[in-house]
């Protein structure tokens, strides 16, 4: 176990940012109340905040206490802006101005209680990765390396900096370790206020003093960061480090002040059925007043403050942002496609689930159907059509391959989102442009591996752009179907469905001409209808092939007056609409509310 030496005040190696002189902000807010709706009656309101008011000074370390479900860790999210349900009233105010969301992005760090880093990343790369979606693009890369160095150094990652974070299936860093490099995440912009939630959660107890003693540090440093965490049961060395308390009760304030004795005393409270009598106590308490009165010598300051100092200046432009994100789109796609796709891509667990099946299915083909693709005879005619069903249908089953992508990163993509690193069509692009990146190589060699020992005649190229057009909605089709389900598992059951269902509307199974008219418009909407008649009318197209019956195969299959290109840009259209209801789906779709 790596050791920490306990931290005291010292001027901040971090720096501010180039030009900026940024020191922590008053935050302060007023009769807030937070509302849900009960989702077991959804005729009931369920009160989680009430008339909660206090006030978070820089230079110290704020710690939000109460029993579970008391409305600390609630209270600290509608503080961060994060929560993504219900109703929220009363008046935050930071440096006394309002935050919108695209400040609280851009200006504060949130530091989650479980640990979303990207496990195929070293815990340098991570910050990294970080920095050069976060920090404006008028900073160097040396700079930021530097900026990120400091950090390393502050938060003693130094002994983990070139190690791969990890997961439960792979050895990484240790627990401690990857709740600093949270932490350094956060600071990668110098937040003016740093939240915590339970930053020592799962942690051992001299674990837990080193993460607390470096988020100490934080609030001494010159800059008088301003911290406010929620924390449940904290060590007696950790409990020693914070400044003010504030407790809460089912939703009510309790006490706001210095004290340690008080904690045994509320939560005895809370199991007695006494939180209200409590809260009624401390509402018409002297030191209610004493601390309403500092607070409005807070706001007052703050104002004053706005009209005549200069550093107030750059805090109200500051506020007034309207941008959550730092770095334009391009430049964060590059970021992205630099470290995931980068890392991704010398991954065996990553490229083995896209390549290896296909080409397996692939090698298959070649031997089982070696030579037939030139034979006309009316008896072979129904094996060609079979392995172009096959080669037309695959790539649509092989979106499960990328279903997990974005249900198991969601996690990940929710925080990297609330905090300004990039925007939704950019994340979308990216992972998007990285598996069409994998799809494009693997289908040219797929392609070559089938068609040529196959003899199979027309233009390679449709051959090949048939199936890499399928694959690439596929993607595009797993992205939407990750993204509506609420868990993997719903995932690996709709998808299957939804395709499965598209297998009998192609045309080969069952002639267009052949369904029930109640039916047949579902044809119309199945891409792999479009891929397979491409493909048909590729192959056969002016051969004069008789099937059955002595008609003319694409005659037969109604594919006569069709035009091969023109099914091709049928699919890309799907893939279009995919991408669309993808981008929405991210968007807007919430699996969980916070």
């Amino acid at each position: 176990m790596d050791t920490f030496e306990e931290s005291k005040p010292f001027s901040s190696p971090l720096g501010p940012l180039k030009g900026h002189k940024r020191k922590g902000m008053k935050v302060t807010f007023k009769d807030l109340r937070y509302d849900v709706q009960n989702t077991a009656n959804k005729k009931e309101t369920l009160h989680l905040l009430q008339s909660v008011t206090g006030f978070i000074a820089p230079g110290q370390m704020t710690a939000l206490m109460g029993p579970s479900g008391s409305g600390k860790t609630t209270l600290l999210d509608v503080l961060a802006g994060r929560k993504t349900a219900g109703t929220t009233q009363g008046d935050i105010s930071f440096a006394g101005q309002a935050p919108t969301i695209s400040f609280l992005r851009r200006h504060t760090g949130y530091v989650e209680q479980f640990d979303t880093l990207v496990d195929n990343l070293t815990v340098r790369e991570m910050l990294m990765y970080t920095a050069e979606l976060k920090l404006p693009m008028s900073q160097s890369l040396a700079e930021k390396r530097a900026r990120v160095t400091s950090i390393i150094e502050l938060l003693a990652l130094l002994p983990c900096q070139n190690r791969r974070i990890g997961n439960a299936m792979q050895r990484g860093i240790s627990g401690g370790q990857a709740k600093r490099t949270n932490i350094g995440i956060a600071l990668v912009t110098s937040p003016r206020v740093l939240f915590l939630d339970e930053p020592t959660s799962g942690l051992d107890s001299f674990t837990s003093n080193e993460v607390m003693d470096v988020i100490k540090s934080l609030s001494q440093t010159e800059d008088s960061m301003t911290i406010c965490a929620t924390i449940h049961s904290p060590t007696a060395h950790a409990f020693a480090l914070f400044g003010k308390m504030i407790i809460l009760l089912q939703g009510r304030m309790v006490f706001f002040g210095d004290a340690e004795w008080i904690v045994n005393i509320t939560t005895k409270a809370d199991r007695d059925g006494k939180a209200g009598a409590f809260a009624d106590k401390y509402a018409a308490s002297a030191l209610k007043a004493s601390n309403d009165e500092e607070q409005d010598g807070h706001a007052i300051g703050a104002l004053k403050g706005a009209k005549s100092a200069r550093a107030s200046v750059m805090t109200l432009k500051e506020l007034s942002v309207t941008e959550g994100t730092v770095t334009p789109a391009w430049w964060a796609i590059k970021t992205l496609l630099k470290y995931r796709m980068g890392r991704d891509f010398m991954d065996a667990k990553f490229i083995g689930p896209r390549v290896f099946d296909k080409f397996t299915v692939c090698i298959l083909m070649m031997t089982l159907y070696w030579g037939i693709g030139n034979d006309y005879k009316p008896t072979n005619l129904i094996n060609i059509s079979a392995l172009l069903y096959m080669w037309a249908i695959l790539p649509g089953f092989a979106a499960l391959t990328y279903v997990p992508a974005l249900v198991l990163e969601r996690p990940l993509f929710i925080r990297e989102r609330s905090d300004g690193l990039y925007k939704v069509i950019t994340y979308l692009t990216a992972k998007l442009l990285e598996e069409l990146t994998v799809a494009l190589i693997g289908s040219l060699i797929f392609s070559c591996v089938v068609f040529f020992p196959s003899k199979f005649q027309g233009d390679w190229v449709l051959f090949w752009l048939a199936y890499w057009c399928t694959m690439s909605i596929g993607i595009v089709l797993g992205y939407f179907i990750a993204a509506m389900s609420p868990n993997l598992d719903v995932a690996n059951a709709s998808l299957p469905a939804y395709v499965g269902s598209l297998l009998f509307f192609v045309g080969c199974l069952l002639r267009v001409n052949d369904m029930p008219g109640y039916w047949r418009w579902y044809s119309y909407l199945n891409f792999l209808r479009y891929g397979w008649g491409a493909l048909m009318v590729n192959q056969f197209e002016g051969k004069n092939a008789i099937f059955l019956g002595g008609e003319e195969i694409l005659h037969y299959y109604s594919l006569d007056n069709c035009n091969k290109w023109a099914f091709l840009a049928c699919e890309f259209a799907f893939f279009v609409g995919f991408f669309m209801a993808s981008w929405l789906a991210l968007t807007y779709r919430r699996h969980s509310s916070r």
